[in-house]
């Protein structure tokens, strides 16, 4: 994919020819680094709230960073195609005739409209209803009605879908990145594959998705919601309170020593992180699932320390904006729609060789939980909304947000790899705004001469 901006920094809008170019007051990136401070812990919250932070994310943040796109098991036949957004941009993800998975943005390079407009499903074409320009499933042009008319200039390889040059899979994760020159997806992972392989690779034939995919509204900044999957399993007791209670055996709460457990946290130089806690004895929620696994199978591939600790009960986030929770197979994304606003995107992924009924226990049990009227996900979704409805406020705006507890407590420890700190811990979430300002401030490929 060739650099879509000029080498005076000023982006060019049409073939190499065209002559348009976009004045630098349009392009120019103000330094917003300086808003987090993850030494002392502090967070100045026009973060959550200011439009220009907001689109410098845009800017340096979406359009580099390996971004969730689909699951493999979405795509079966040639032509089987998602509809999903990178940022703001929206995105086709389709099998070519190849047998390729590959991602395309979903507008039309004649007037801009989309050339997708279903869900999902299955196409031999993507055709344009404002003017019938149609595109095949390699992104080419293959169609424009009364193409007589252009001049003998136009050349219809010149004004296919645009493509995102980097897409890749990880476990049955697909992920896309604009970056033509990124490095790899599981470089960029690191350590984290570690943690991420307790949930995607407890089974030797993978992950397989039940149920589509749920979506709904928040009311809150999308980065409420994906630090809070990084780092915050301090919220639990205290947000959570009447749900643990109702999953009790006693309806009276959790025991003391499941309330007060001890655990880990881990991140990474690239924002990732994982929390969750650790017992010889840890085990999945929904009976009926606990019941099917063989744990000490899952010993012999897995390993004790994460069969004790990220297999089960936990939460993380890759780097920026997807989410997992190993306990009842929930992924999802927060997209941005704006400061204020974020649309949340959640599948159920389970191991391919559960029976159906195991299946659907785990179904129903992530439903119950963390679906859109989940009794911990309304929670979560109240508090972020919350937050984010008197952030407006010039004091309220102006105060800083404190993100210290436990610092100095980063070590490395063996049998975990990476950097972990301790369960109740802010130190993953200062690892996520630490990636943040580093590519909030480095001009990204798009900017460079």
């Amino acid at each position: 994919m060739p650099n879509p901006f000029a080498p005076n920094g000023l982006r060019e809008a049409g073939p190499a020819n065209s002559g348009l170019r976009r004045p630098e007051g349009l392009t120019s990136v103000p330094d917003v680094s300086t808003m987090v401070d993850p030494g002392s812990g502090a967070v100045d919250r026009a973060i959550f709230t200011d439009r220009t932070v907001y689109d410098t994310e845009m800017r340096r943040i979406f359009a580099r960073s390996w971004l969730f796109l689909a699951h493999r098991d979405q795509f079966h036949k040639p032509g089987d195609f998602f509809q999903t957004f990178m940022g703001e941009d929206p995105i086709i993800v389709t099998m070519d005739k190849q047998k390729r998975i590959r991602a395309y943005l979903n507008s039309c390079r004649h007037r801009g409209a989309r050339v997708c407009r279903a869900d999902e499903g299955q196409a031999k074409a993507f055709t344009c209803t404002y003017h019938g320009w149609s595109f095949g499933l390699d992104g080419s042009l293959i169609s424009v009605p009364n193409s007589g008319g252009y001049p003998e200039t136009f050349q219809r390889e010149d004004w296919g879908l645009v493509e995102v040059p980097n897409v890749q899979e990880y476990h049955g994760l697909i992920f896309g990145n604009w970056d033509p020159d990124a490095m790899s997806l599981e470089e960029d992972l690191g350590d984290m594959r570690w943690y991420l392989d307790a949930m995607l690779d407890r089974d030797p034939e993978g992950t397989v998705v039940v149920g589509g995919v749920m979506k709904w509204v928040l009311h809150g900044n999308w980065k409420l919601a994906a630090e809070q999957f990084a780092t915050d399993w301090y919220h639990v007791n205290m947000s959570h309170a009447s749900a643990l209670q109702v999953l009790s055996p006693t309806g009276q709460g959790p025991k003391k020593e499941i309330a007060e457990r001890t655990g880990r946290q881990f991140h990474n130089d690239h924002g990732h992180a994982h929390g969750f806690p650790v017992h010889p004895k840890n085990r999945f929620d929904a009976k009926t699932v606990h019941q099917w696994y063989d744990y000490d199978a899952l010993r012999e591939r897995l390993g004790d320390s994460r069969v004790e600790g990220p297999l089960t009960n936990g939460h993380g986030t890759v780097f920026p904006n997807f989410s997992y929770l190993p306990i009842n197979g929930s992924i999802r994304v927060w997209h941005p729609k704006g400061p204020d606003r974020m649309e949340v995107w959640a599948w159920t992924i389970l191991d391919r060789s559960m029976p159906e009924e195991v299946r659907e226990a785990q179904r129903l049990y992530n439903l119950r939980t963390f679906g859109p009227s989940g009794i911990f996900e309304q929670d979560d979704g109240e508090n972020w909304s919350e937050c984010q409805a008197i952030a407006h406020g010039f004091m309220t705006n102006t105060t800083p947000l404190n993100y210290q507890m436990g610092i100095g407590s980063d070590r490395e420890e063996p049998g975990y790899p990476g950097t972990t700190s301790e369960l109740l811990s802010d130190s993953a979430g200062r690892a996520f705004y630490r990636r943040w300002a580093e590519l909030m401030r480095t001009p990204a490929w798009h900017e460079q001469a």
